[in-house]
């Protein structure tokens, strides 16, 4: 992979990782990049740095355009080690005037590496520091998604290094927005939002007028991973505003797993009553879409009612496994319901109403409860469920929707 000049002296200097498939338990089957960016100026710096194991990539592009020991400054903007894995072996190559990055990335690159004697300069939000022709502004963006995290602005070229924010588990050759398919990063986005920074909503909507107030005039918005926005900035901020809004459409989710298909009959009535409604619906097994995938389904749909046998007095455990995941990534503006089967005790449909509780999703139907094997009037249940649960998502939505 060549380098790419993304402005007049700015450079991609990254690496993509073709074959990565889960990343601490989303799932990448269209890979990733780690993008990082070298300003050549009269201080030569480097943005962020890569994984480890694509150390070697990432030298191989940094030749490409300057000596690696000509480096005068390295910027962190984010400690996690998909970005800074490599980075005891670049400050061994360059040993750089400054490590540069926020008070809470002094406290994590100390914690991850131990290296007091390494050249820290910590900023805070509004601190410049010159290159030379280019000026760097800085921004913290604590908890998006590390407390260490900040965005560096190139104020000359209206370049914003977002660190993790508008990026996309995405490997590609292209590097813009304009060179690929735009359904494609879209989807990759709303799922890297929804499986990363969708319980740091608050925040972002907190960021995104922060960075209004602060009128930078962005051209180009260069994430840590994926393609680098200059066509398409706009879509992207939209997108950021409506989701930190949790903002639902017309869709509900019948999300269900199933043991001896009776929960699997129920789903599929559930799934035909709501479809009546005219509501935009998607059946999901659990058995075959992955987690990740389904929360990215999470973050548009205002109606999720779940389905689940009893098993053991609790709930199979692909169900009970992604309302552990779920719970953690603080879905909201939801309402939701239960359904299933059982054999002699009949817990499930309680336990994940709970679940819901606990998430603050509002529990709008007490739930249908069959067992061992639903008959036509059980099924007429299920059906009549869901056409009351997709009457409550059209009288839920604002009359234009």
């Amino acid at each position: 992979m060549s380098t790419t000049e993304i402005a007049k002296g700015i450079y991609w200097v990254g690496a993509i990782d073709w074959d990565v498939r889960d990343f601490h338990g989303y799932s990448t089957y269209q890979g990733t990049t780690y993008n990082a960016f070298l300003i050549v100026d009269d201080k030569i710096t480097l943005f962020d740095t890569v994984k480890s194991s694509h150390k070697d990539e990432m030298l191989r592009n940094l030749k490409k355009v300057v000596d690696p020991e000509k480096i005068d400054y390295i910027v962190v903007n984010h400690v996690e080690m998909d970005h800074s894995g490599s980075l005891p072996a670049l400050m061994e190559l360059i040993k750089p005037e400054k490590l540069i990055c926020s008070p809470m990335g002094h406290k994590a690159i100390l914690d991850h590496f131990h290296r007091p004697d390494w050249p820290f300069e910590v900023v805070k939000t509004g601190s410049e520091i010159s290159l030379g022709k280019r000026t760097i502004q800085f921004l913290e963006t604590r908890m998006l998604h590390w407390p260490d995290s900040m965005f560096s602005y190139i104020k000359e070229d209206g370049i914003l290094f977002s660190s993790d924010a508008f990026g996309q588990h995405y490997a590609t050759s292209e590097r813009f927005d304009d060179e690929v398919d735009m359904a494609e990063v879209m989807h990759q986005s709303a799922k890297y939002y929804a499986n990363i920074l969708y319980l740091y909503a608050p925040l972002i909507k907190k960021l995104l007028a922060t960075v209004a107030e602060m009128n930078l005039d962005i051209k180009m918005i260069a994430p840590d991973h994926g393609v680098i926005w200059r066509s398409h900035m706009g879509r992207i901020i939209e997108a950021y505003d409506r989701w930190s809004r949790n903002e639902a459409g017309k869709k509900a989710l019948v999300i269900y797993d199933s043991m001896w298909h009776s929960t699997e009959e129920m789903a599929h009535a559930v799934e035909e009553g709501l479809r009546e409604t005219g509501v935009s619906t998607r059946l999901i097994n659990l058995k075959v879409n992955h987690r990740s995938d389904v929360m990215t389904e999470v973050l548009g749909a205002k109606a999720v009612v779940l389905g689940s046998p009893t098993l053991n007095n609790g709930l199979l455990p692909r169900m009970a496994g992604f309302l552990m995941y779920m719970r953690g990534l603080k879905p909201t503006n939801k309402f939701g319901a239960s359904f299933g089967s059982f054999g002699w005790s009949g817990e499930a449909v309680g336990l994940m109403n709970a679940a819901l509780e606990d998430m603050k999703i509002e529990v709008i139907e007490e739930g249908v409860k069959v067992k061992y094997v639903p008959t036509e009037d059980h099924l007429e249940q299920c059906r009549e469920m869901g056409r009351r649960i997709g009457k409550r998502v059209l009288d839920s939505l604002p009359a234009e929707a």
